[in-house]
């Protein structure tokens, strides 16, 4: 089967053409991957090279590269560089007809293409973390307690219930009067807008030219004690220009949602331009997502903005999400509770016994790792082949960036968020039958203003707290702990099958349960 390809039909990030003149997505990865793995696993790297379906055929190879990641910190840090620096050369930047690399593209003198509208909150900022869960919002003793029994059904690691006590300890790292964050998909539904917004920071907000989104976000800022930075473009604003001379006119929100907005792909160097007119110390948080290829493009194009404002200012902090369905190097106890998990079955084990020909009810992080060090480790494959190979390397640019840039002195806050019942994934029959059905395998599956409410915490914990894993001065046995520390899996570390195994199972008892 020949790999998906894709067509150029405006400027901006785009993937490479090959020989055959087609923009194939599928080769594109299927190399990434290749020369991530070629300076630690030459033969893994070969047999990358040689998958003739990446589509169906990337999911073990992924997991292997994770596998000889976790050996040593150079291996881990190496397979970093060598995939970023592939992507780097291989994606181009299409602009009137003529291409070039997006380095070559941002390493020219930025045009200042945006100006700026800032809306300004009118309530008074929260001082006291609190979370909407299952109905109800839980402050307090109440909160904490329900912290501690996530970690004791196995749902989320201890480190993650320490994060969120030490930040209720302190409840003045909420005061966020004097950060500047910058939001690159400041509307997507797991973007920790509203939070930061609710605990006074200044979000510098990107998102594309939408005008309903931009009416959203400026009403919640309105209704928050934050600021909100927009871009409105310049000579975009019709015949009653919002801006003019850096003047802002009307105190009109409707009128600047409708200016509001940049296209990150195609004005890469442009936003990046606006951005570096912030003063101090900068967050920079990547909360981009499209579907398919899409996320991978917007996923290179936010990784060139990062890479360029970290080599121009020194003092920008990164911040991450990661996806709960992917490759993890898990501790030992996760492995150890999955196994206690799977050897206390009883009766249904005996029933489950013929499906496992089938590759159903597999057991959950069946081989352990040995690093350099003599450490021994779990390795969990919870990818999801439904969302496939461009989800895949979309989120691996981004946790390369966050190895290599922690490894070079840059604070990174990457947190490893829950399964969450987002558009995107809901849309998706299979995906969202499954997470109804999750329950029944010791899965909880959060819903996106839970989620984003604990993300925008551990970020600020991150920021706040100097012994954060996040810090590059704190001491990591292996880079890849960084993934680790403060983890919400949702159980899908500490569950006793393997989640792909009963992703079909799942999905038919929650068919079944939304029908009762």
């Amino acid at each position: 089967m020949p790999p998906p390809s894709v067509s150029v039909t405006r400027d901006g990030v785009c993937f490479p053409q090959g020989g055959d003149g087609l923009r194939s997505t599928g080769a594109t990865g299927r190399a990434i991957f290749a020369d991530s793995a070629r300076g630690v696993d030459a033969a893994l790297a070969e047999r990358i090279e040689h998958t003739r379906d990446w589509r169906s055929g990337y999911l073990r190879p992924v997991r292997d590269i994770v596998a000889a990641a976790t050996k040593s910190p150079d291996a881990a840090l190496t397979i970093s560089s060598d995939g970023l620096s592939s992507a780097h050369r291989r994606f181009r930047f299409a602009r009137s007809g003529a291409e070039q690399s997006i380095s070559e593209v941002m390493a020219q003198p930025g045009e200042a293409l945006f100006d700026s509208v800032t809306i300004e909150g009118r309530v008074a900022a929260d001082r006291d973390f609190s979370l909407p869960y299952e109905g109800k919002r839980l402050f307090g003793d109440d909160l904490r307690r329900q912290v501690d029994r996530w970690v004791l059904d196995g749902i989320t690691e201890p480190s993650f219930a320490e994060a969120i006590h030490t930040l209720m300890d302190n409840p003045d790292w909420l005061d966020l009067r004097d950060v500047d964050i910058a939001l690159l998909g400041a509307g997507a539904e797991m973007a920790p807008t509203r939070s930061l917004l609710r605990w006074g920071a200044r979000v510098h907000a990107v998102d594309l030219p939408r005008p309903d989104a931009w009416r959203r976000l400026i009403e919640i800022a309105r209704n928050t004690a934050g600021s909100l930075r927009v871009p409105v473009r310049r000579g975009d604003q019709g015949n009653a220009p919002i801006v003019t001379g850096g003047v802002v006119h009307p105190d009109d929100d409707t009128a600047i949602a409708e200016v509001a907005g940049a296209d990150l792909l195609a004005d890469t160097p442009h936003i990046r331009t606006w951005l570096d007119e912030i003063e101090g110390p900068l967050i920079l948080g990547t909360y981009v997502y499209a579907d398919g290829a899409g996320h991978v493009l917007l996923s290179m194009a936010s990784d060139a903005i990062a890479t360029d404002l970290i080599a121009r200012r020194g003092n920008v902090m990164l911040a991450y999400l990661a996806t709960p369905t992917d490759v993890f190097m898990v501790p030992m106890s996760a492995v150890e509770e999955s196994r206690r998990r799977w050897e206390t079955r009883g009766m249904s084990g005996i029933l489950q016994s013929p499906l496992r020909l089938l590759n159903q009810f597999q057991p959950n992080n069946p081989e352990t790792i040995f690093t350099s060090d003599g450490v021994e480790v779990g390795l969990n494959d919870s990818l999801v082949p439904q969302q496939g190979p461009n989800y895949a390397l979309a989120k691996r640019l981004q946790r390369w960036r966050a190895l290599n840039a922690r490894a070079a002195g840059t604070t990174v806050s990457l947190n490893l968020a829950p399964p969450t019942r987002t558009q995107s994934v809901v849309k998706n029959r299979l995906l969202a039958a499954a997470y109804a059905g999750a329950g029944r395998f010791g899965i909880e599956v959060f819903e996106p203003a839970t989620s984003t409410a604990l993300m925008a915490a551990l970020l600020v914990h991150d920021l706040r707290n100097p012994a954060a894993a996040a810090n590059p001065a704190t001491s990591l046995s292996n880079p890849m702990d960084l993934f680790v520390q403060g983890a919400n899996h949702g159980g899908l570390w500490r569950a006793a099958y393997s989640p792909r195994s009963v992703l079909g199972i799942a999905a038919v008892l929650g068919m079944f349960e939304s029908r009762a």
